[in-house]
């Protein structure tokens, strides 16, 4: 927990303190004592540590939290927003695709591995146009 901790702090140093504390509706001298892993009298709350992952960008604390438990952090990509309609056009085009390849599949009442391989692949592509809708409600 200790590198966690001095992960915090280090985003809280590193990060212009006293510009990161009015961000978060802090007092600066408080967000420092309660960024230091040595003061046990103040600790950060999930709400310092949200606004403070928010506000920097850094992700030292979330990868010191993931390797303590035995993950690693990987940033994914997100996905490009394109105009509403254009990208309600591509999920019912790969919702099509996928329609299309679990009826033909079925159609001999047996699903070979190589139908299987192509119904996944439609099933990822519908996810990836699920993702770019969803990037593209929030953009819009």
């Amino acid at each position: 927990m200790d590198k966690f901790l001095r992960a915090c702090q280090s985003a809280v140093l590193d990060n212009e303190a006293k510009t990161l504390a009015g961000k978060i509706c802090v007092p600066h001298v408080s967000l420092l004592q309660r960024a230091n892993p040595d003061n046990d009298a103040h600790h950060l709350t999930i709400e310092h540590l949200y606004g403070i992952l928010l506000h920097t960008g850094d992700t030292r604390p979330l990868e010191a939290l993931a390797t303590e438990f035995g993950f690693d952090l990987v940033p994914r990509d997100m996905p490009k927003p394109e105009a509403l309609t254009t990208s309600m056009i591509n999920v019912g085009k790969e919702v099509a695709d996928l329609t299309i390849a679990v009826h033909e599949a079925l159609e001999d009442n047996f699903v070979s591995l190589v139908e299987k391989s192509v119904i996944c692949r439609e099933i990822g592509h519908v996810r990836k146009s699920l993702d770019v809708m969803e990037a593209s409600v929030q953009a819009a």
